[in-house]
């Protein structure tokens, strides 16, 4: 009999956005579940068609919420106490502090742990405080963790949220690495199509278009971005800033003077969350991505397997997926100035980087297939 493996998200989105193919792929060699709350739209429910595995739901909230994250908790107990999986694997903040301990508690020999991004490390006073004491919480009852980034290794241990022998990068990094044979500009050169989707967001053949991928929060760097294209496009008509992600009000939002922008400016075409964000690569120039903080980023790859050069800020993840003057640029976090300055200068063709080569630094590190294998060795190298 196959292994069990028990791979845990918060919500859905997690194990079939971010970990798409993965869990197919390992179901070839283990017998795998995939649990995580059911979604506002039941989006569990189709991972079992896209990945081919079972699923399980057990309702997480995002937020802190003592009662129903113990009520998860017992779930979780009960569920690896009547399973008996050879290791239980979560992605995520919540669904990684609620089943460490519930794994502890029922005795699976193997509890690990993926770190894609520290929330924490934008709070601040009492918040942060809990924060840090969850995050230890959680630590404590992994047997692995695994930081998708090098720099993000180095955060966890500066900070002394565990020791050097539980922290592992696998493979160079990232959670799934990615799927270049779908994120490859030759199956979107199609000028008619193209043209198509430029004209339905009102973009002008001779515009050039910046990108941004992502939820459209502060912590994400949209407020300085709106603030450094405003100022570009007050003086440069043939601009386009495509924004594709949706906002969070409640939990992240942004300056009200940031929210009038993007409903007033012209230039600025916001479309909300896509499902393929490839076509509207295939019409970017570049991706601008300030983000304050971060794992290990799938869309600064995503656009360099596309082919478009990046902006990035100085954080982990992106400091490693980006190379300085080959597939793009590194800023300062939080600097509009220079923000607006590296977008000025791509803009005016005072800094070129060749697609060719954005891609082939994507391709060369970070297909998907890569990281696959390299944690697969990692679950056969665990002891029973």
């Amino acid at each position: 009999m196959k292994k069990k493996i028990i791979r845990i998200t918060t919500v859905p989105m997690s194990l079939i956005g971010l970990l798409g193919g993965q869990l197919r792929y390992m179901s070839t060699y283990f017998s795998i579940l995939g649990v995580a709350s059911r979604g506002s739209k039941n989006e569990l429910s189709s991972l079992q068609k896209l990945e081919g595995v079972p699923t399980y739901a057990i309702e997480m909230t995002r937020k802190i919420t003592p009662i129903k994250d113990l009520v998860a908790v017992y779930k979780l107990y009960k569920l690896f106490k009547k399973e008996r999986p050879f290791i239980v694997h979560s992605h995520t903040p919540k669904a990684g502090t609620l089943s460490m301990l519930a794994a502890k508690l029922a005795g699976v020999p193997h509890r690990l742990h993926t770190i894609a991004g520290l929330p924490l490390l934008e709070a601040t006073g009492f918040k942060r405080t809990v924060l840090n004491t969850v995050e230890k919480i959680t630590y404590a009852c992994a047997t692995k963790i695994y930081p998708n980034s090098h720099g993000l290794k180095h955060i966890i241990l500066e900070h002394k949220f565990t020791s050097n022998d539980k922290l592992k990068v696998i493979a160079e990094g990232s959670s799934n690495g990615i799927d270049t044979d779908r994120f490859n500009p030759e199956k979107f050169d199609n000028e008619d199509k193209n043209r198509t989707l430029k004209k339905s967001l009102n973009i002008h053949e001779e515009d050039f278009v910046f990108v941004f991928v992502g939820r459209l929060v502060s912590d994400k760097g949209v407020n300085e971005l709106i603030e450094a294209f405003n100022k570009i496009s007050g003086t440069h008509k043939n601009t386009k800033l495509l924004l594709l992600g949706d906002y969070e009000n409640e939990l992240d939002p942004l300056f009200e003077d940031t929210l009038n922008s993007i409903s007033k400016n012209k230039q600025i075409v916001s479309t909300g969350w896509v499902h393929d964000v490839c076509p509207y690569f295939a019409i970017s120039n570049v991706l601008t991505f300030p983000s304050y903080r971060e794992g290990f980023p799938n869309v600064v790859m995503q656009a360099g397997a596309m082919g478009l050069p990046c902006i990035v800020t100085d954080i982990n993840g992106c400091n490693e997926i980006i190379i300085e003057g080959k597939n793009g640029t590194i800023i300062p976090v939080k600097n509009k100035d220079i923000l607006y300055d590296k977008m000025l200068n791509m803009l005016l063709g005072h800094i070129r980087f060749d697609p060719g080569i954005c891609r082939n630094l994507i391709v060369s590190r970070y297909q998907r297939e890569v990281v696959w294998k390299a944690l697969l060795e990692e679950y056969n190298h665990l002891k029973p």
